[in-house]
């Protein structure tokens, strides 16, 4: 669970290969996966809730293919029937409404475990440094199957997916405290200018700019 209070009229939201249920100007709203920064509207001092789901969850309770809802921002009323009796907390306890509404959905999905297991060991699979190819062959799956895989479960490939965790894992490494250039290296990069231009791909900005 997440809360971000918006300290002016627009929040850029850079990508981080998760998908998002979210409490969002009073409406519930499904937040795809992110392929580049996305610019959302919010006012001053306004609270969005929103609660990460675990890879392949949206796809499993919603029932579409998750490249569906990349980069888009969708209500969850447009996907699936929303439980008005989760709703009836909402102005109570948002985050007791949003695990309400996942429960109610789950229920209903009745989510198939060896689909959730797969998703689960293809993310964690993209967060090391194994390549595409190898991590088909782990899995048991040609390369085609694996990409139609991804652009169901995360909402595009593994490579995709592969290089965002990559830059998120770079960005948490500076956060802490590591020098950039030790940072990319240790995330992967050839070198820090290679993380500068993932950087400027992914989020439109430097490294830097996104550590102030």
């Amino acid at each position: 669970m997440w809360r971000n209070v918006a300290a002016g009229d627009e929040q850029r939201v850079v990508p981080d290969g998760v998908m998002d249920l979210m409490w969002y100007e009073d409406r519930l709203v499904v937040a795809g996966p992110d392929t580049a920064t996305v610019a959302v509207a919010t006012r001053p001092g306004a609270a969005t809730w929103g609660l990460r789901l675990p890879p392949g969850v949206a796809h499993a309770l919603l029932g579409v293919p998750a490249c569906e809802l990349t980069d888009h921002r969708v209500d969850l009323a447009d996907l699936a029937p929303v439980p008005g009796e989760a709703l009836a907390s909402a102005d109570d306890d948002v985050p007791v409404m949003l695990e309400r509404v996942l429960l109610a959905l789950w229920r209903r999905a009745a989510p198939d475990p060896s689909v959730l297991r797969l998703a689960a060991s293809l993310d964690r699979a993209a967060r090391g440094r194994r390549s595409v190819r190898e991590i088909a062959a782990d899995h048991g799956l040609s390369d085609r199957t694996l990409r139609r895989t991804g652009d169901r479960l995360f909402g595009y490939g593994l490579k995709t997916l592969m290089g965002i965790h990559r830059f998120q894992y770079a960005l948490q490494l500076a956060r802490t405290g590591t020098a950039l250039s030790e940072a990319a290296a240790t995330a992967g990069y050839f070198d820090q200018a290679h993380l500068s231009r993932e950087a400027r791909r992914l989020a439109g900005a430097t490294p830097g700019a996104l550590l102030r």
